[in-house]
């Protein structure tokens, strides 16, 4: 990296914490600080501005990390928050998109997940929706997606999908130009993880079934839907 992007991280288990840094700074990173309560990060955020804030949903003290996501995006919108957690129901899952997360990384860590996760975030764009179009997400090829009612049209058709298929899109959709892991859509879908092979075959099914290929596979990480 010819500037070095600066990363911020939120997490109560030092080891965890001091693994996370330990990783980044040999990839170059600048690893600005490390704090545990949602609260301190909330007010670090302010002044330092990270790049990249790697946020544990369950801390110490009175606001949770997905509040405090929440608030940095109010008066900082350009930090790319992920999530890191060992919980992973779909509730939680929804929470992370609405508060404009990037991304959301399950316990334990594994050191390519994370790197390749930061690499993709970095390199694309985030700009979050207008508060009046969060309803309806326009995707590729003439696609829409509507959160609210949980349908995918096409010019205005729509699309008829399966309940398997209609939670993969949910996700990918209110994720855009996020990478999604194999494990948070699994366990979004499943809601218990599956191989590699059945979760192939579930986006091959749902392409023949939509007859276009608007979900990329990002190597390594996930799956993504860009515009």
């Amino acid at each position: 990296m010819k500037n070095k992007k600066t990363v911020f991280i939120v997490e109560d288990d030092l080891l965890s914490a001091e693994y996370l840094k330990e990783i980044l700074i040999k990839e170059n990173y600048d690893v600005l600080d490390i704090v545990d309560t949602a609260e301190e990060a909330v007010q670090k955020c302010k002044t330092i501005q990270p790049d990249i804030v790697l946020m544990d949903i369950m801390l110490k003290g009175r606001l949770s990390g997905s509040e405090a996501a929440v608030e940095i995006k109010h008066f900082h919108p350009e930090s790319k928050i992920i999530f890191l957690t060992a919980y992973a129901e779909p509730e939680m899952v929804d929470y992370a998109a609405r508060s404009q997360a990037c991304a959301y990384l399950l316990k334990p860590y594994r050191e390519k997940e994370i790197l390749a996760t930061i690499r993709v975030i970095l390199t694309q764009d985030h700009t979050p929706l207008p508060e009046k179009e969060m309803n309806l997400i326009p995707l590729k090829n003439n696609f829409v997606f509507d959160s609210e009612h949980r349908r995918l049209y096409k010019e205005n058709k729509e699309v008829p999908l399966s309940s398997k298929k209609l939670k993969l899109i949910e996700l990918l959709a209110k994720n855009k130009n996020h990478t999604v892991s194999n494990e948070q859509i699994c366990l979004y879908v499943w809601n218990e993880m599956k191989s590699n092979s059945t979760l192939r075959s579930l986006i091959h099914r749902f392409r023949t079934v939509i007859n276009d290929d608007i979900i990329t596979n990002v190597n390594g990480v996930g799956y993504s839907i860009s515009t």
